[in-house]
């Protein structure tokens, strides 16, 4: 059986810019994608915490330590420049995975810079 957990998430990146008028996706500063662990056109599951939007989009490279989150097509009309984001990424696991298995956090400074990378456990063991 596969179980799907978290894989990695940016927490509370700004957004920098939107473009309506571009094909789709969401860019992201090229840092944070290796930082993340986050591969260009993996699916995103993106949270808007300043107005409670959720939407699904994939993920493109920016330009390298730009700082750069940008919401294009659709998605530019479910976030505001400034807005604050949580993206994630999940992925499918295996029990035998599992054991290895903990989600990249990567935190970031005022400017979308990483301020700190965690690996988080794979919490509590629920075996008993």
């Amino acid at each position: 059986m596969l179980i799907k957990l978290l894989q990695a998430k940016l927490h509370r990146v700004r957004v920098t810019r939107a473009d309506l008028h571009y094909e789709g996706s969401c860019g992201i500063d090229a840092t944070l994608l290796a930082a993340s662990g986050i591969r260009p056109h993996q699916h995103l599951e993106i949270y808007n915490v300043d107005n409670g939007e959720r939407l699904t989009t994939y993920a493109i490279a920016s330009a390298k330590n730009s700082g750069e989150i940008c919401l294009n097509g659709a998605a530019a009309r479910r976030a505001a420049v400034g807005d604050r984001l949580i993206i994630c990424t999940y992925g499918d696991y295996t029990e035998s995975e599992l054991a290895e298995y903990y989600p990249i956090v990567v935190l970031v400074g005022e400017r979308n810079e990483v301020s700190k990378v965690t690996h988080q456990s794979g919490g509590a063991d629920l075996s008993n």
